[in-house]
């Protein structure tokens, strides 16, 4: 029971992320700016989880709060959160939210490069494989075998650059003050990425500002982007393990691409789904072995 409890809480996580392209793209043709969306969510995000924090240290006030070193450590991985989202909802201004989700995911294979590269050693031959995989993968899902079609070339710079933030987002998440309490944790690493979107966007944000764009967008994106999904993973994980997290996760790109399809009308191939399957089950491969 508790295992089932696991693979819904971790699901869900994954679906909350999958949703978020979808969200900022129907809001850009709503007429919200990209600045203002980014601004919203790490701002929900701040706030939220410092309330979260506060409760938590009310309850738990034998709890060790961070040094400032570990504070400064947090903030600093914070920076690649805040990127992700600036170049993710950059890239999709100019390819479609499925493709857009795709080279996001391309963090499946850079991961493992960074690993080589941290570790000073090759990869063991099934990350190898499935990274080979992945960038087969790729190729269908982008519909790039298509010489009819055109990939916008911005797009895709914008779409791989927030796939390397996100790798390095993921290795804070999981590796970076392992100590310190989960929420206290998100707290810092949102904390910086909400610095981020604010040096990143700066003089555009005030003009793009509006309380309707903020009830409308800007609260759900908050909740679905930098709350939720880390609450879930963090009591998930525990009782599934990492392997089938790994594989669960993955959920974010048929849900991305559902919902894209559902709300933006986006149209996807026969191909196209055979190249995210082949992403998927990539992902199930690479992660068997640790849920075994």
């Amino acid at each position: 029971m508790s295992k089932l409890k696991g693979v819904i809480l971790v699901g869900v996580g994954a679906a909350s992320y999958g949703i978020l392209a979808t969200i900022v793209k129907f809001a850009n043709n709503s007429g919200a700016h990209t600045s203002a969306l980014t601004f919203y969510q790490a701002l929900v995000g701040v706030v939220s989880l410092f309330i979260l924090m506060t409760l938590q240290y009310r309850k738990q006030p034998e709890l060790a709060k961070p040094k400032t070193k570990s504070k400064l450590k947090l903030l600093l991985f914070g920076i690649s959160m805040g990127l992700t989202s600036c170049l993710y909802y950059i890239s999709i201004q100019y390819v479609s939210v499925s493709i857009g989700i795709i080279l996001l995911m391309q963090s499946i294979w850079m991961s493992v490069a960074w690993e080589m590269i941290q570790q000073r050693k090759l990869a063991h031959w099934s990350k190898l494989v499935g990274s080979l995989v992945v960038l087969i993968g790729t190729v269908f899902a982008t519909n790039l075998i298509q010489q009819d079609v055109k990939l916008s070339f911005i797009g895709l710079l914008y779409g791989l650059a927030a796939a390397l933030s996100y790798t390095i987002s993921l290795h804070a998440s999981n590796h970076v003050e392992k100590q310190i309490p989960s929420i206290t944790r998100s707290f810092y690493l949102v904390t910086g990425g909400f610095l981020t979107v604010v040096a990143f966007w700066n003089v555009q944000i005030p003009p793009n500002l509006d309380w309707m764009i903020f009830l409308k967008f800007g609260i759900v994106l908050g909740l679905f982007g930098t709350v939720i999904p880390p609450i879930l993973f963090t009591r998930g994980i525990p009782l599934i393990g990492l392997g089938l997290a790994g594989i669960l996760i993955a959920l974010e790109i048929p849900v991305s691409i559902l919902s894209a399809h559902l709300v933006l009308k986006e149209q996807i191939s026969i191909m196209q789904w055979f190249g995210v399957l082949l992403i998927i089950a990539t992902v199930v491969f690479m992660n068997s072995r640790k849920s075994k």
